[in-house]
């Protein structure tokens, strides 16, 4: 669902592209191994055409890496079937594409178009699991009891056959009305039981909005969109693969996680500090996810609130081991240990993690291109994550600059979601009651200030001044500067 959407005049991101230094083109010799693997696709040992596959991902994507049918167990209980693009089968270990993959990393999107790991002749063709032809996969047969706990797994290379092409509004919109195609006729529900699976075990998902800017005729669009369930759900599939796929790797003791911290108890402390200076009701005894999933992101409190939350989402990275599994092999979000396995046409390292899954639940040796990978894939991908991150944050700091620059002076309405050097404290509430304060510790020598979320046009930047968090103020705009991609308001 779409929360608010503003028009934006002509963008020019070219600069941004230079500025990251990313690649215009694969070189020669990687892009003639694309074309030599695309004209030669790979034939697996299984056939699964007879599984009736879809693929839920946005409507304009091409790049699709997962495919899945569900289905009831004869005596109880679940069985997903999900088909990844089988990536390393068109791609040469030791060649030049390889290579260049590695330079790459992931994907990165833009606005005005993505620079893909592979290329496109791959990537949105030949080993993209479009629908209505033959593709090479590695199929994951899940079994989950009543419960949604894993009781058996298997994975194969397979060829597939997609049958159709779902996006997610669409998925919403006939699971609303009762109406979902037979291979996802379960999402809703077995989703919704694995949702709560992670919530007992702890799992914290931040329900944020996503912010995006998107081509609109000439121009473009800023767009605050809310996360529709069936997206969520969606996840849950992915992420009960990436748990199977560690489980796999623990037990023989190689592999690569996904890991990230668990919340420290102080930190948590601290957000039931938030929480009531907030007026949160965070009943005794409630995980913070579960919690997470009784606030409304639309309020400019629980907004705030969110905001804090994420501080406990730090330290993600991949991990690699040999021989002896790390000391801390879970993900503090999923609550688990979890591995990615189900993107490998847009990350690198889910094509060798997979290929170690694959080896290891044959009983055959790790090929020793995807072991000697293993420990210099975290450094790649961290660096890689980092250059994302940069490319999407920029990218929406130019949108709304470009929004904004011929506003500077007019006043909005805004939430504050974040303040600066406010230590936790005891502060009036205003229904008379005491209630803490919380913030973050600002930068030395800058004034006063926080972060604010506009109400329209939805921009989200630094605002300065006394800042009440959580609150609804007037803000003016005091700077939007396209060049420098800055935007700030002061409290008015």
């Amino acid at each position: 669902m779409v929360i608010r959407r503003v028009l934006a005049p002509r963008i020019d991101f070219s600069a941004l592209r230079r500025e990251l230094e990313l690649p215009t083109r694969f070189p020669p010799a990687a892009q003639r191994e694309a074309d030599e693997a695309a004209a030669r696709p790979p034939r697996p040992p299984a056939d699964h055409t007879d599984v009736p596959f879809v693929t839920i991902d946005p409507a304009a994507s091409r790049d699709l890496d997962q495919a899945m049918c569900l289905s009831r167990r004869s005596g109880g209980g679940y069985r997903v079937r999900y088909a990844i693009a089988d990536v390393a089968s068109y791609v040469r270990p030791g060649g030049d594409l390889e290579a260049e993959t590695w330079r790459r990393g992931q994907t990165v999107y833009l606005p005005d178009g993505k620079v893909p790991l592979h290329p496109e002749n791959l990537s949105e063709d030949a080993a993209s699991l479009l629908p209505d032809v033959d593709r090479a996969a590695v199929v994951w047969t899940i079994d989950l009891d009543a419960d949604g706990a894993i009781v058996a797994v298997d994975l194969e290379r397979a060829l597939v056959r997609s049958r159709a092409k779902l996006d997610y509004p669409g998925v919403q919109a006939d699971a609303d009305a009762g109406r979902l195609p037979e291979p996802v006729a379960l999402l809703p529900e077995l989703g919704a039981l694995l949702v709560e699976r992670g919530l007992d075990r702890g799992a914290i998902n931040l329900p944020l909005p996503e912010q995006d800017v998107e081509p609109d005729g000439d121009g473009w669009r800023l767009v605050l969109r809310a996360p529709l369930p069936v997206e969520d759900y969606n996840a849950q599939i992915s992420l009960l693969t990436g748990m199977a796929a560690a489980e796999i790797m623990l037990e023989h003791r190689v592999g690569l996680l996904r890991t990230m911290p668990a919340p420290k108890p102080e930190a948590v402390q601290k957000l039931r500090l938030a929480a009531a200076g907030l007026g949160i009701d965070w009943p005794e005894g409630m995980r913070v996810g579960r919690l997470l999933t009784t606030v409304d992101p639309a309020q400019p409190r629980a907004a705030a609130f969110l905001d804090q939350a994420a501080e406990l989402m730090r330290g993600a990275a991949y991990t690699a081991f040999d021989g002896r599994p790390p000391s801390f092999p879970g993900h503090g979000g999923v609550a688990a240990p979890y591995a990615h396995v189900t993107a490998p046409l847009r990350r690198l390292a889910d094509r060798y993690a997979t290929e170690v899954c694959l080896a290891l639940h044959a009983g055959a040796e790790v090929p020793s291109w995807a072991r000697d990978a293993l420990p210099r894939l975290p450094e790649v991908m961290a660096a890689t994550d980092r250059v994302a991150g940069t490319a999407g944050r920029a990218a929406i700091d130019l949108a709304e600059a470009v929004l904004l620059r011929d506003r500077v002076g007019e006043t909005f309405d805004a939430a504050v979601v974040d303040v600066d050097n406010v230590p936790p404290q005891r502060a009036p509430a205003g229904n008379g009651t005491d209630r803490p304060a919380t913030g973050k510790v600002g930068k030395p020598g800058r004034r006063p200030g926080g972060s604010v979320a506009l109400d329209d046009p939805p921009v989200r930047a630094r605002c300065e001044g006394q800042l009440p968090l959580g609150e609804r103020i007037r803000v003016r705009l005091v700077e939007a500067d396209p060049d420098r991609r800055t935007v700030l308001f002061e409290r008015a």
